[in-house]
């Protein structure tokens, strides 16, 4: 029998590192950028974008096709971070045990 108790408060614990993991990720901030650092995209580690920075520089009326994928290509880079570094807190909250947290990715 105490063994099975012993497993169950893991698992307790191990939720608890998860709810825990799961409420940080929303204030962590990830950035990737394109184009030599010409945009920015930041997002929380759930993969969220919070914002977008733009170098007055890449602007070009004549070209916004460029400037689209720059952006696509910042917030993609970005979000595979966030993937990455959730992955690798979930990995460490549950022990080395295979969990994903639901909702991600």
């Amino acid at each position: 029998m105490t063994n099975i108790q012993q497993l169950m408060k893991m698992g307790q614990q191990i939720q608890a590192r998860i709810k825990e993991l799961q409420d940080s990720l929303h204030t962590e901030e990830l950035t990737a950028s394109s184009g030599g650092g010409m945009v920015t995209a930041r997002v929380n580690g759930k993969g969220d974008l919070r914002g977008i920075s733009i170098d007055r520089e890449v602007i070009d009326p004549e070209d916004p096709e460029m400037l689209e994928d720059l952006v696509v290509a910042a917030v993609a880079e970005a979000q595979n971070r966030a993937r990455d570094f959730s992955e690798e807190r979930m990995r460490g909250a549950a022990g080395g045990l295979p969990v994903q947290l639901p909702g991600l990715f």
